[in-house]
């Protein structure tokens, strides 16, 4: 299972989140907080992600800002689900709770990946995937986790917001 640890441990540098296995850093990724966008470095590929008219995508760094290798597109607002290209098949991601903001990853039907979260207060995304998605495939859905739980986030404060708004009038 991977894990996205508290930024700057387990030997992530500051502002950096590592993505743990086992307890063991496998890959870090540093996301904006402000853009839908992050570096993520996997063995020794570094990674960009972010989003093009409306897509959610991953290149290496080394190519055109243009090139694309995988990419997200949600097909649903309203039942939260994706589907995700990646090279050689097709990922239908499907919300698995609301509530909790948890995600299964299926191909052809079949499971290949669960999202959770893990800690108390403030939850951080894990990924249980099994070994036909390489560890880059599988950051890359961590990293759509974490966008997808950051816009449900700002939709519900937004909504409470509007709420207290309309209520104090």
């Amino acid at each position: 299972m991977l894990e996205l640890g508290k930024v700057g441990t387990a030997g992530a540098p500051k502002r950096v989140l590592p993505v743990l296995r086992d307890g063991v850093l496998v890959a870090t990724l540093q996301a904006s907080n402000w853009k839908e966008q992050a570096t993520a470095v996997v063995g020794e590929r570094r990674w960009e992600y972010g989003k093009r008219k409306g897509v959610l995508t991953a290149r290496w760094e080394s190519e055109p800002e243009d090139a694309v290798r995988l990419q997200a597109r949600q097909t649903s607002w309203w039942k939260d689900s994706w589907e995700v290209q990646l090279p050689g098949r097709t990922v239908q991601v499907l919300s698995s709770s609301w509530w909790k903001g948890t995600h299964r990853y299926l191909v052809d039907g079949r499971q290949v990946a669960q999202s959770g979260t893990t800690g108390g207060w403030s939850p951080r995304p894990t990924l249980s995937a099994d070994d036909s998605l390489p560890l880059d495939e599988q950051v890359f859905l961590m990293w759509l986790d974490l966008v997808v739980g950051r816009r449900n986030q700002a939709a519900a404060a937004a909504g409470v917001s509007a709420a207290v708004a309309g209520g104090s009038t």
